[in-house]
């Protein structure tokens, strides 16, 4: 009875066989191609009919060459990813058979399954026109992509070429940045997936994806971020003044004490930043989960990883211009193994020693070395000594060759590189100098005093003249402290001669004073995006405000002969914690590094007086 009541499934076609409608078309009968076209076309086409044609056109690909692209094309814009799993199994069988059997469709295939990388979107039409077109919060959407990855593992294991075609399809489809973040994070996570799997993609795809987060980063420099959360922070205070004199004081405090943290306070208030974070926060996850396997870290996968962002961080990274967040990726892959972060210091070093390089990428390998010593909390001491011994070496023979030549005088256009790398000493020194002296105060004075900053910063070069003042100023005021070079006659002499720069514009001639002669930045300057940032914080030296008794204490020469067994508040005192950032860090935006044609005015420097 249940079998004579229950419908048959609907199967309802028009026409012979595929093979008889091919073989019609092909002797000029359209009639039942046509007609075909339109079935498969048909939006409220079901499962079992889909099911019973691909069936038919797996077993007759032969027949599917180049001058029937036009039907290929409409079989492969069925909605087969949201159908049933007998209709899914069925059209990953039809792909392969298709794609070895008829090349020619490699490429609509690939683009077909690409363009499933990223949610469906909704539109809502209300009189003709577009009301609506948001993601579409589809519940399946995770289990789609596993299908789509599937598709795409199919075609390659048929067609050994696919990476090759696969790979400008890949650039072509990426999202504009101003698409919506969940568009980014899927396409973007989808883009790594497929390293997995396709491994000869992999130095490719996060070149890819690290281009366009270059984009991201660059168009939203620090202050605009800044400017922007203190904007949101203004607004939802006045909010939640306003809300407070609205609801009963009782009912305030407990809703106090049992409120969460809203996923919200994680949001970034600009919305490029917003995105940048989420995608960071994905490559952070994606370097972690390549390089541990079952929690463990993999050497030989890490190995291969850095490689490949070595190469991503040299092609891309090092030309590019005050970036802020994108290069953290290096950061994190070193702070795995110290073996790493002493490769990637020893990369730096040969870039910037080497004098075919050009000027402009050996010294900005010069502020990656500095800024990553001081930043690095990963980074001991006793490799910080050994980067320091490189450094300050190199120095010396710079000023010996140049002491004898015609162009023995300060100027950024010839000796840049030189200047770059005195500022990456000095900027080591004031974060670094508590731990080069901890514990034994003669043997660390004897190193300090072995490094003979007093050549350096005397020398015709004149060094204190082009580094950034926040940075002179501090290590002047340390390099005293341990009587280890008096700078501030220089300092003085060169402020004597310092002249303004008179630049002319729309409005007028403006007379600025170039802080930053050199344009240099510390590009591991603190990271401020919420989200990705607690991935970096726990391995990151922030810098220590500097109190009123410091202040004192840097004014205070230690006597020749104190014994490392006397107390010294300064020197006693804690290494620089990661409490939070500071106002007076001596950083590259603090310094106002950005170009002197785009800054108007510079925070202040922090600032140790002159002694008397």
């Amino acid at each position: 009875d249940e079998f004579i009541s229950s419908p048959p499934r609907k199967t309802v076609r028009f026409g012979g066989t595929l093979t008889e409608i091919l073989l019609k078309y092909e002797k000029g009968d359209t009639t039942d191609f046509e007609l075909l076209k339109h079935q498969l076309s048909d939006p409220d086409i079901k499962d079992a009919q889909i099911i019973n044609w691909l069936h038919e056109f797996r077993a007759s690909v032969a027949y599917l060459t180049k001058e029937l692209e036009q039907l290929v094309n409409i079989l492969l814009k069925l909605p087969w990813l949201r159908r049933s799993r007998e209709v899914v199994e069925e059209y990953l069988g039809f792909l392969g058979n298709l794609v070895s059997a008829q090349t020619v469709h490699l490429r609509p295939c690939l683009r077909m399954i690409v363009s499933q990388f990223v949610p469906p979107r909704i539109t809502i039409r209300e009189d003709d026109v577009d009301i609506s077109d948001s993601d579409d919060d589809d519940e399946n959407i995770s289990e789609n992509f596993d299908t789509c990855h599937r598709a795409l593992q199919t075609v390659a294991r048929y067609v050994p070429s696919t990476p090759q075609f696969l790979m400008p399809i890949l650039v072509e489809f990426f999202p504009f940045i101003n698409k919506s973040e969940r568009t980014l994070e899927c396409y973007v996570h989808n883009l790594l997936r497929v390293t997995v799997y396709l491994p000869t993609l992999r130095l490719q795809i996060l070149e890819l994806i690290i281009e366009k987060l270059l984009k991201l980063d660059v168009s939203t420099p620090q202050q605009d971020i800044e400017d922007a959360e203190e904007t949101a922070n203004n607004c939802a205070n006045e909010e939640k003044s306003t809300e407070e004199g609205l609801f009963d004081m009782e009912e305030d405090e407990d809703s106090k004490g049992n409120k969460a943290v809203s996923p919200s306070n994680e949001r970034m208030a600009h919305p490029l930043a917003e995105r940048l974070d989420i995608l960071m926060t994905i490559l952070f996850s994606y370097i972690k989960d390549v390089c541990h396997v079952d929690g463990k870290l993999d050497i030989s996968n890490t190995k291969d990883l850095y490689r490949d962002l070595v190469s991503v961080f040299d092609k891309l990274i090092l030309p590019t211009h005050a970036s802020c967040h994108v290069q953290y990726f290096m950061f994190y892959i070193c702070s795995f193994k110290l073996g790493l972060a002493e490769a990637f210091l020893d990369h730096l070093w040969k870039k910037l020693q080497d004098p075919n390089n050009p000027s402009v990428i050996r010294q900005t390998a010069g502020s990656y070395i500095g800024s990553f010593l001081a930043r690095a909390k990963f980074i001991p001491v006793v490799t910080v000594k050994a980067c320091l011994d490189l450094l300050v070496n190199w120095l010396h023979k710079y000023i010996d060759n140049q002491d004898a030549g015609v162009n023995a005088y300060c100027d950024v256009a010839l000796h840049g590189p030189f200047y770059s790398t005195c500022q990456a000493v000095f900027y080591t020194l004031v974060f670094r100098h508590k731990q080069l002296l901890d514990g034994n105060l003669r043997k660390g004075l004897a190193y300090l005093q072995s490094l003979n900053f007093e050549r350096i910063v005397m020398c015709q070069l004149n060094p204190l003249k082009i580094c950034i003042p926040s940075v002179v100023n501090l290590f002047a005021a340390i390099t005293r402290k341990y009587q280890l070079v008096f700078c501030y006659t220089i300092i003085e002499r060169n402020n004597r001669q310092f002249i303004p720069v008179v630049r002319s514009g729309t409005g007028g001639d403006l007379v600025q004073t170039c802080t930053n002669p050199l344009d240099s930045f510390f590009p591991f300057d603190p990271y401020i995006l919420k989200r990705s940032k607690k991935t970096i914080d726990p391995m990151y030296q922030f810098w220590e405000e500097l109190s009123a008794e410091d202040l004192e204490n840097l004014k205070k020469p230690i006597k020749k002969g104190t014994s490392e067994d006397e107390d010294d508040d300064f020197l006693k005192g804690e290494t620089p914690q990661n409490d939070g950032v500071v106002e007076i860090a001596p950083n590259s935006y603090e310094s106002n590094t950005r170009s002197p044609v785009s800054s108007i005015g510079s925070p202040a420097d922090c600032y140790v007086p002159y002694p008397p």
